[in-house]
C-alpha cells in the first residue's frame, strides 16, 4: 500500500469508517459475508480515492476483503448444495461420505466467519492508528 507517512485525523477517521461500515452493514443485514459489506467500503473508496491515498488504500483493502468473503461464502454454498444433492441422489446412502464433509464445511465456514470479524476489527484499529493493513486470504481485484 502506497500511503503518505502521517495521515491526519480526518484521513484516519475515513479509513476506519471504510472497515467499520463494511462490518456494520454486513452484520445489520445478516449477510455475514455478503454484498452489503462491500457497499460501505466501496462508498468510502469512491468518495475519497482522489483526496487521500491512505483512505483509498484502506477502503480498497476493505472492499477486496469483503468481496473475497462473499466469494468464499458462495463457494461454500455451492459445496453444501452438492453435498445435499449427493445425499439425495444416493437415496440417503451417501450420508456416510457427505456427513463428515458437511461437518468439515461447517467448521471451515465458522473459522472464516471468525477470521472476517477479527480481521475487520484489527483493520479498523490499524486505520485509526494511521498504519497500513493488508487482510489475509484476500483476492485483490480493486
Amino acid at each position: 500500500m502506497n500511503v503518505q507517512a502521517t495521515p491526519n485525523q480526518s484521513e484516519r477517521q475515513w479509513a476506519m469508517l471504510a472497515h467499520v461500515s463494511a462490518l456494520v452493514l454486513a452484520l445489520c443485514t445478516s449477510w455475514i459475508a455478503g454484498v452489503a459489506g462491500m457497499l460501505g467500503a466501496g462508498a468510502v473508496y469512491l468518495l475519497k480515492r482522489d483526496a487521500s491515498p491512505f483512505v483509498a488504500a484502506h477502503a480498497r483493502e476493505a472492499f477486496n476483503f469483503n468481496l473475497s468473503m462473499f466469494l468464499y461464502a458462495a463457494i461454500a454454498a455451492v459445496i453444501g448444495v452438492v453435498l445435499v444433492g449427493a445425499t439425495v441422489l444416493t437415496l440417503g446412502l451417501g450420508i456416510i461420505l457427505t456427513a463428515p464433509a458437511g461437518i468439515v464445511l461447517v467448521v471451515v465456514i465458522a473459522l472464516i466467519s471468525l477470521m472476517w470479524l477479527v480481521c475487520s476489527i484489527v483493520a479498523a484499529m490499524k486505520a485509526w492508528s494511521g498504519e497500513p493493513y493488508r487482510y489475509p486470504l484476500t483476492i485483490r481485484l480493486l
